[in-house]
């Protein structure tokens, strides 16, 4: 049990001196600030920072690193100081961001990850990491990797083909695998009869997704366990901010933000306000920690459901979706993790596309799938059934020839717009 009183008190200590220090600095915030009207005394308080001090979109971050390359105006020290690299994968964007961290604020986002690895209840000394990642330049690949090594055996596997992987994990007896949902579900597909490597020889007990939001979605989490017979521990960063929360055994399906870590709000997209205990929002952050490279009120575009339980914040469900990927189709709110959700539940399926396009100005969607042939007809039938029982809209289905479909190990991208 938390205390939120004292939490709250030790969060305003740190925004108070994050805002103290940056408002008279010519740097991002500096600007920001002082173009907002903002003065040192306007904020004594938390309500006043939550009144006065203005949200930042990545859009801002965008233009600032275009005007000020290659890693943009929002230092804190002198660049001799930094000297850890990462980028976005700028699929929001459409351009890659580059941050740079200092060591300092490179070991706050270990420590975030290591309570990840705590709540997945790994044992020091006993347990044995398995990275399933490409090693690039994303921040989560090497916090996730630089973490483990202070507790566990950690095993990298950058470049390494996924048949190479499964022999790998079943050498060295890994007993936790860290990759993306996706990668899960299409290393786990491959064991057995595909790959040679039989589940009993695989010694994975558990499995720490993140990159997307299917951790969090009940019908992937359980085709995921299925296949591996493990446990998935979900969780959720970005590049922007850094680890941001993560999953415990009791409370399955849902994410506790790191609240030492980051100042956290969860709000209506239009009003800007908080919204309600239980009520879905946009989830706002701002560092408490990584202050080499601040963000103040990031509106991260991660739409959550807000509880409070036993004094920590909780997001229930994980991250549902992102606000800018709902697409109203004839007055339907749709998210693409709710049609993975139907999708999933259907593990005939090895992949599918969403296609999304325009007829006489409103959205329509229809779903391209590759399936085995022998079930090919009787499924389509059935996943259009599903879907509209679902969403009260038709959504068509379609097949795709075998292997058409394009596999990811990282973030999938399975929406298209097309025209």
């Amino acid at each position: 049990m938390i205390d939120r009183e004292s939490l709250r008190t030790n969060q305003w200590r740190r925004l108070s001196s994050l805002v103290s220090d940056l408002l008279p600095s010519q740097g991002f915030y500096g600007l920001k600030l002082r173009q907002s009207g903002l003065k040192t005394s306007d904020v004594g308080c938390l309500e006043d920072f939550l009144q006065k001090v203005p949200f930042t979109k990545k859009a801002e971050l965008l233009a600032d690193h275009l005007a000020f390359p290659p890693f943009g105006s929002n230092l804190t020290q002198s660049l001799s100081d930094y000297t850890r690299f990462c980028q976005t994968s700028g699929t929001s964007s459409g351009q890659p961001i580059a941050y740079v961290d200092t060591a300092e604020s490179w070991e706050d986002m270990l420590s975030c990850w290591r309570r990840v690895y705590e709540g997945a209840e790994l044992v020091k000394g006993e347990d044995r990491l398995f990275f399933a990642f490409s090693f690039g330049p994303f921040l989560g690949f090497w916090t996730a990797y630089e973490a483990a090594t202070r507790d566990f055996i950690a095993i990298p596997s950058g470049g390494l083909s996924s048949q190479a992987r499964l022999e790998m994990m079943a050498r060295y007896a890994a007993t936790t695998l860290c990759c993306t949902p996706t990668y899960a579900l299409r290393l786990g597909e491959m064991i057995g009869a595909v790959s040679g490597v039989p589940l009993s020889s695989l010694k994975v007990k558990k499995i720490i997704v993140a990159g997307e939001p299917g951790g969090s979605i009940p019908e992937v989490r359980t085709r995921i366990e299925k296949l591996w017979n493990a446990r998935v521990y979900d969780h959720h960063g970005m590049t922007e901010v850094g680890p941001v929360s993560y999953e415990i055994t009791a409370m399955p399906g849902n994410l506790i933000v790191i609240e030492e870590a980051y100042f956290s709000e969860v709000i209506d997209p239009q009003t800007g306000l908080e919204v309600a205990e239980g009520h879905e929002g946009e989830l706002v952050l701002t560092n408490l920690k990584r202050t080499a490279c601040p963000l103040i009120r990031y509106r991260t575009g991660d739409w959550v459901k807000k509880r409070i339980v036993q004094g920590r914040l909780i997001l229930e469900g994980g991250v549902i979706g992102r606000v800018d990927d709902m697409v109203v189709v004839r007055g339907v709110n749709v998210y693409p993790s709710a049609i993975e959700s139907v999708v999933r539940q259907f593990p005939e399926v090895v992949e599918y596309l969403v296609q999304q396009h325009q007829v006489d100005a409103m959205h329509e969607i229809e779903l391209l799938i590759e399936v085995p042939d022998h079930s090919a007809s009787s499924l389509v039938k059935k996943l259009e059934t599903k879907l509209r029982d679902t969403f009260s809209l038709r959504i068509p289905v379609k097949l795709a020839e075998s292997g058409s479909l394009p596999r990811h190990e990282f973030k999938a991208k399975r929406w298209r717009v097309i025209g």
